[in-house]
């Protein structure tokens, strides 16, 4: 059974192809690549007519929330199993809880409000959600992903997202997985890696980001879209990971 309730930290690191390639080798022999191998995964972000979700999330709060529909690669049939995600953020801490149904139902339950068959807690705290904000689909998001997990401790993760893409058109999640390059030109190759721990990172781990010289970022991909192309007016250069981003 799919999880849907998720407790953890998760640290973002923006990596060059070269920092990419040392990790992945000396990961070798702690940690496997998942059962999923290389996979595309695409969302579509939720916002208000005047994005204060992702103005207010820019300004790092101490809580912040978002939703966003998920669906791993491209839904080929509306027997589809897509995830409708709130994400939320508090302390540093991440609580995600999300309600998988087909597309179908998703469709129907955003377009009439009927109820699909998983209909439970957390779709009513996105009914609730909705009634707070009025929110409708505002980006398409989708990249390419490795993700692995450490055989000693299954609850360490490690993500590897790169071509990571974007539209503001065609916003369904069946269009397909077409966007524009988040990333500049010279900084298209670089890998955004995220770590999803319970608790503290293991030293063995700690110590060879610091062999790599790989330092945490803050870096959303919807707050990257919104300041460089839904509003590019909001900073005109923003330095992530050392690198400049603009």
């Amino acid at each position: 059974m799919a999880q849907n309730i998720f407790k953890r930290y998760e640290k973002k690191y923006m990596l060059t192809p070269q920092q990419h390639r040392f990790l992945r080798e000396h990961l070798q022999g702690r940690m496997k690549i998942d059962e999923y191998g290389l996979h595309t995964i695409c969302s579509i972000y939720f916002d208000t007519d005047d994005y204060a979700l992702i103005r207010a999330s820019l300004q790092k709060p101490v809580y912040k929330e978002k939703l966003r529909l998920r669906s791993y690669g491209i839904p080929s049939s509306c027997d589809e199993t897509v995830f409708l995600e709130l994400k939320k953020k508090y302390k540093g801490v991440v609580y995600k809880r999300r309600v998988g149904m087909s597309l179908s139902e998703y469709r129907n339950y955003q377009s009439s409000n009927l109820r699909p068959i998983c209909d439970g807690q957390i779709l009513h705290e996105v009914d609730w959600f909705q009634h707070l904000w009025h929110t409708t689909p505002k980006v398409f998001l989708a990249y390419d992903r490795i993700a692995m997990y450490c055989e000693e401790d299954s609850e360490l993760r490690i993500t590897f997202d790169q071509n990571i893409r974007w539209r503001d058109h065609h916003l369904s999640l069946s269009f397909g997985d077409e966007g524009y390059s988040l990333l500049p030109e010279e900084h298209q190759n670089d890998v955004l890696m995220e770590i999803k721990i319970p608790a503290a990172m293991p030293l063995w781990l700690s110590a060879l980001l610091d062999e790599a010289g790989i330092f945490p970022t803050s870096f959303s991909k919807y707050g990257y879209c919104y300041q460089h192309y839904i509003f590019p007016q909001w900073e005109k250069n923003l330095v992530f990971g050392g690198k400049i981003y603009a």
